[in-house]
């Protein structure tokens, strides 16, 4: 009897550490980041600006400058370490492995060629086809998609599209190589409220559809909702909670989330203010001691000020949640 065959996650991240090293002294962006992404799964990544979400992406992309580095830890992209292979080593995986869905599509998209002519050189580059070939993909693709008439449509560039429909464009890019894994940085935050609901629910369907794994980039709570399987929240470097999105939404366990959570007001709730998290995030050379969170958490307490907290199984890096006791 054959051993049942076991599936490598698209994407696992294991104490992921990235510096920058600056006249300051060394800083450190990611602190022992981990998470994993199941072929097919949606994983949000969620926290305000600085939190490290599209630091965590850049990471997994290989996509880091110096002075920032890889510093610790490890990344396995469909079970291929990959945090240590060469740019170039790298660039054959970008595209063919990983995929990447950036906020602007205009900066994605090269304005002197038509989206055929982008299309067909990146599925050229992935696959054995012949140009006929890597155009009736292209076209394929973009019917994927949902471009309407497509045949046409190959041949115009990208200021011929709409904001949306561009997105649509750089989402066929990025399923052009037949990725295990996509990196979705904020991909709806530049586009209407209408087409937002559209690009997440086409990327829901196209995951689902090609067994990729992807990780969501977002600040928004609602993107979250509407399209991942489970989300993971950041907070200056760090994941401090992770758990299924239904879970975290409706029980968040952290401090942090319980702030995220409560700054959006519930459909038919009058309120006069929203709630807010006190204070901001802090700068990269000015961490606090113990938990980050510490300075603006209505609940801290003196082992909050002196120990960093690990995430617990329960799924949140608060003594609070681990064991009701901060004192």
């Amino acid at each position: 009897m054959n051993a049942p065959t076991t599936i490598e996650p698209a994407l696992s991240v294991r104490d992921l550490t990235v510096t920058f090293d600056t006249r300051r002294g060394r800083l450190t962006a990611l602190d022992a980041v981990s998470l994993t992404i199941q072929p097919g799964e949606i994983l949000g990544v969620v926290g305000e600006s600085g939190a490290g979400k599209s630091m965590t992406g850049m990471a997994v992309l290989g996509l880091i400058e110096p002075p920032g580095k890889v510093a610790g830890g490890e990344i396995r992209i469909a079970g291929r370490r990959t945090d240590a292979l060469t740019e170039r080593e790298m660039a054959r995986i970008r595209g063919r492995t990983v995929g990447a869905i950036f906020q602007d599509p205009l900066t994605s998209l090269n304005p002197l060629f038509s989206v055929g002519a982008q299309l067909v050189e990146t599925i050229r580059l992935h696959s054995d086809l012949d140009r006929r070939g890597a155009r009736a993909r292209a076209i394929a693709l973009l019917k994927q998609v949902g471009i309407p008439g497509a045949e046409e449509r190959v041949d115009h560039y990208p200021h011929q599209f709409s904001g949306g429909m561009r997105q649509r464009v750089v989402i066929a890019l990025a399923l052009a190589g037949n990725p295990s894994l996509i990196i979705a940085d904020e991909p709806t935050t530049a586009l209407d409220v209408s087409i937002q609901a559209q690009i997440t629910a086409l990327l829901r369907r196209l995951c689902k559809e090609q067994g990729a794994g992807v990780m969501l980039v977002t600040h928004d709570m609602g993107v979250i909702a509407e399209t991942a399987d489970r989300v993971a929240v950041m907070y200056a470097g760090r994941v401090v909670e992770i758990g299924a999105v239904d879970e975290v939404l409706r029980a968040p366990r952290h401090p942090y989330t319980q702030g995220l959570m409560g700054s959006i007001p519930a459909l038919g709730a009058r309120v006069e203010r929203l709630a807010q998290i006190d204070g901001a995030m802090p700068r990269l050379h000015a961490i606090p001691e113990g938990c980050a969170f510490n300075p603006r958490c209505p609940a801290a307490g003196p082992r909050c000020r002196r120990e960093r907290p690990d995430l617990g199984p329960e799924g949140a890096a608060c003594f609070l949640a681990q064991a009701g006791d901060v004192a």
